[in-house]
């Protein structure tokens, strides 16, 4: 018998990638599971990446907010919202537990779950779900979200993280080059660039290219001030998600800061290096298959010895 279930995830970048984990969980322990998911439409690739993923339905509350009574908005908004009313579900749960995602569950027919007062990121958020949940805050994302799933539907899991992600990584070749993230729309969030070319110096030393990713063209500009000297280094062209994720899958190696793409490299089981300085990874670390290290925290951004140590241990591998 189909069980229709309906994930309320929409953002962000990093956030969805630690989502798949729980879809292949649910897909796993719930016979006749159909699976669909809310996500903001600049990430809708991701949920759609998944192979136990039924139907991404898109939304653009980023864009809506910023002209909430516009005429393109307000039409936009009732395509949504006739969309969720289509479709009853016997289970809608919410995964983010904010304010904004409410918005979303309150248009839709079905049960509605969600984290309960003490758990949830917004306590208020807990007041409008039917079924309400415990998961305690301070575990990594990846955990939360498959324990969350897990009371939902009433299973325990076990084993490691599954992201659904083999469309990328089966039967590719890994190729003798690095992915790297230097670049961040906050500046807290950068590592000084003397540190990123002793990085690019051994990674060049081990024969690799360098392939550098950018968010915009102000950041692609940093980039491509950085990698001047380097010959063996390019900043690849803004790309669909997809396209990322096709550039990374066959990577040697990637190092970045603290981004939803270097999250998805982790997920991709490639080796990862994640540089903290604006955030910590005790919420948000690396998971994958492959080596990670997530170096720094909060105000404390890792030295140049304790990235370059772990990256000779990537190196090894």
């Amino acid at each position: 018998m189909t069980k229709k279930i309906l994930i309320v995830r929409s953002s962000s970048l990093g956030d969805l990638v630690h989502m798949l984990p729980a879809i292949s969980d649910i897909a796993k322990h719930v016979p006749g599971a159909m699976i669909d998911w809310v996500a903001e439409d600049a990430f809708k690739e991701i949920p759609s990446w998944h192979p136990a993923v039924h139907e991404v339905i898109p939304m653009a509350h980023r864009r809506w907010r910023k002209a909430w009574m516009s005429a393109q908005s307000i039409a936009e908004r009732k395509v949504f919202k006739e969309k969720l009313s289509s479709t009853h579900y016997d289970v809608v749960l919410d995964m983010q537990a904010l304010m904004k995602s409410i918005w979303v569950v309150r248009q839709t027919k079905g049960v509605r779950h969600g984290l309960n007062w003490k758990s949830a990121r917004e306590p208020l958020a807990s007041l409008f779900y039917h079924v309400k949940h415990k998961v305690n805050f301070w575990q990594p994302a990846v955990t939360r979200q498959r324990l969350l799933a897990a009371a939902a539907f009433g299973y325990e899991y076990s084993g490691e993280p599954d992201f659904g992600l083999q469309r990328f990584t089966e039967g590719t070749a890994i190729q003798d080059y690095a992915i790297i993230m230097p670049s961040a729309s906050r500046d807290d969030k950068l590592w000084p660039q003397e540190d990123w070319f002793a990085v690019f110096d051994r990674l060049t030393q081990a024969g690799l290219g360098l392939k550098l990713l950018a968010g915009n063209e102000k950041e692609a500009a940093r980039a491509q001030e950085m990698i001047k000297d380097y010959p063996n280094a390019q900043v690849l062209p803004r790309m669909s998600l997809t396209g990322v994720a096709e550039a990374i899958a066959p990577a040697r190696i990637m190092i970045g800061l603290d981004s939803g793409l270097t999250h998805l490299s982790a997920a991709l089981g490639r080796p990862t290096i994640g540089i903290y300085s604006a955030s910590t990874p005790v919420r948000t670390p690396l998971v994958g298959s492959g080596f990670t290290a997530s170096l720094g925290d909060r105000g404390v951004p890792p030295s140049r010895e304790i990235v370059l140590s772990k990256l000779e241990q990537a190196l090894q591998l």
